[in-house]
C-alpha cells in the first residue's frame, strides 16, 4: 500500500469533492479515491498537477517534510 496522508486533508481544506479533484486530474472519482486511500500509486504527472493546484511541494504531498 502507498501512503498519501495529505491528499485528503488538502482536498477537504479546499472544500472539494473527490470527483472535483478527479476532474482536475482528468481521471474519475473512483481512481482518485484509490490514490487518496493509498490503494494505488499516484502517477508523477498527477503529483505535479496537484502540487501546482494546491501551491505546495511534491515533498509536502508525500509527507516528506
Amino acid at each position: 500500500m502507498y501512503h498519501y496522508p495529505r491528499l485528503r486533508d488538502l482536498r477537504e481544506d479546499h472544500d472539494l469533492t473527490q470527483a472535483a479533484v478527479g476532474a482536475i486530474l482528468g481521471t474519475t472519482q473512483q481512481q482518485y479515491c484509490k490514490y487518496e486511500k493509498g490503494i494505488q500509486e499516484i502517477p508523477v504527472h498527477h503529483l505535479i498537477t496537484l502540487a501546482d493546484f494546491y501551491h505546495v511541494s511534491i515533498d509536502y504531498l508525500l509527507d516528506r517534510q
